[in-house]
């Protein structure tokens, strides 16, 4: 599991930026393609994830993902730069979009992650 190692901006109920550094020791490395290391595209998707519970604050859990697209692998040394944003907020459900970027190339967006309330 790789956190995020740094949150560079939260602008609460808004958006959220964040960095997260892919290190060559990570040991999912060792199983997922030896010879050709990825991060599982699960992993990029959790980081959005945290990033948008972080946004909204304390009390809410992802409940569904929609139109998640991968676009080019995570390599071992990638530094992602991650960032959400509330798209709807109601009582019930915030909803967020997410991408992933590598310098200036996406290489994964949520269209539209929705977190409930715990």
């Amino acid at each position: 599991m790789t956190p995020l190692d740094r949150v560079l901006e939260i602008q609460p109920g808004r958006r959220g930026v964040a960095i997260m550094n892919i290190p060559a020791t990570l040991s999912l490395f060792d199983s997922h393609f030896p010879r050709f290391p990825v991060l599982p595209g699960v992993l990029l998707l959790q980081a959005m994830a945290r990033l948008s519970s972080r946004v909204v604050g304390d009390g809410w859990r992802l409940r569904a993902a929609h139109r998640i697209q991968f676009r080019r692998f995570v390599q071992p040394g990638d530094q992602v730069v991650i960032t959400a944003e509330v798209t709807a907020d109601t009582d019930e459900v915030i909803e967020l979009r997410a991408k992933a970027q590598i310098a200036d190339s996406t290489v994964a967006t949520a269209r539209r992650l929705v977190l409930e309330r715990v």
